[in-house]
């Protein structure tokens, strides 16, 4: 199995002998599967008065096209600085890396440097597993992370737009999202969404509001009450065990579980853990 590249990626960083050149920025393009897509307008200023003042202090590194341009792999922030700064050239370490690797490379020097938001190291997630058939396994391998860090990232991407627009925001983290993941009413997983960001509520008490009963569906007696929070608890303790999705449906004395998977491979591995004795 290929080792994680976070591990090895100071072999793509520039050092001493490094041959680093200077490239017109114009004959760089920008790498579509960038996970990065958000970009602050006014840390991008900041970057370009500092680069005006200082120049570019590490060189963003670049793969040659069969059209004589250039592809970015690291260091679109400094790219789009300088060029917001007015330089014509930017100082570059031209490395020869595939298309898998150079989606890589981006992913993990981002998570590294903390820059990427919950949702594009989702995406990001998503994209790898299905162009490149990994499992959540070997991806969490690739990128140094464990597998239930990527299940929890996978997950989120099931929320509805105007929550990913939230997170995209900087106005609820993953943690928050993973609390809202417990609801499974869109509408009411909204709600509670807005009603988080709008009273600054804490991951842990927006685990506790979201573990709350809605109004038509709260239980009428402090039995039944105390019956949902041990089956909720149960659903906790399956999820972290699993590393997936799951629901237990409890009606009398009998109910059903449903336990989600994302290909053979993860039923595999959910089978496996189910079966240990």
């Amino acid at each position: 199995m290929k080792a994680a590249l976070g591990r090895g990626l100071d072999a793509l960083l520039p050092d001493k002998t490094s041959n680093v050149i200077e490239i017109e920025i114009g004959k760089i393009r920008r790498n579509e599967s960038q996970p990065r897509k958000v970009f602050k307008e006014e840390a991008l200023k900041e970057l370009a008065a500092s680069i005006k003042e200082k120049g570019v202090l590490q060189p963003v590194i670049v793969s040659r096209m069969d059209d004589g341009y250039f592809r970015l792999i690291i260091g679109e922030r400094r790219w789009r600085a300088s060029a917001l700064a007015g330089l014509k050239k930017i100082p570059a370490l031209v490395k020869d890396v595939s298309s898998q690797d150079s989606i890589e490379i981006a992913l993990i020097e981002n998570i590294q440097r903390e820059e990427l938001n919950p949702i594009e190291t989702a995406d990001t997630f998503n994209r790898l597993i299905r162009e490149y058939n990994l499992t959540q396994d070997t991806l969490a391998d690739r990128v140094g992370k464990n597998r239930a860090t990527v299940a929890n990232y996978l997950r989120i991407l099931k929320l509805p737009d105007e929550i990913k627009a939230l997170i995209n925001d900087e106005r609820l983290s993953l943690s928050h999202a993973k609390a809202l993941l417990a609801i499974d009413d869109k509408e009411r997983q909204i709600e509670l969404a807005k009603r988080i960001c709008r009273e600054g509520l804490s991951v842990r008490e927006a685990e506790a509001l979201c573990s709350q009963p809605s109004a038509a569906a709260a239980p009428k007696s402090k039995k039944a009450k105390k019956k949902l929070h041990e089956v909720a608890e149960l659903e906790d303790k399956l999820i972290q065990a699993l590393g997936t999705k799951v629901r237990i449906e409890h009606k009398g004395k009998k109910g059903k579980i449903e336990i989600e998977y994302y290909s053979l491979d993860e039923l595999d591995r959910i089978l496996e853990i189910l079966m240990q004795k």
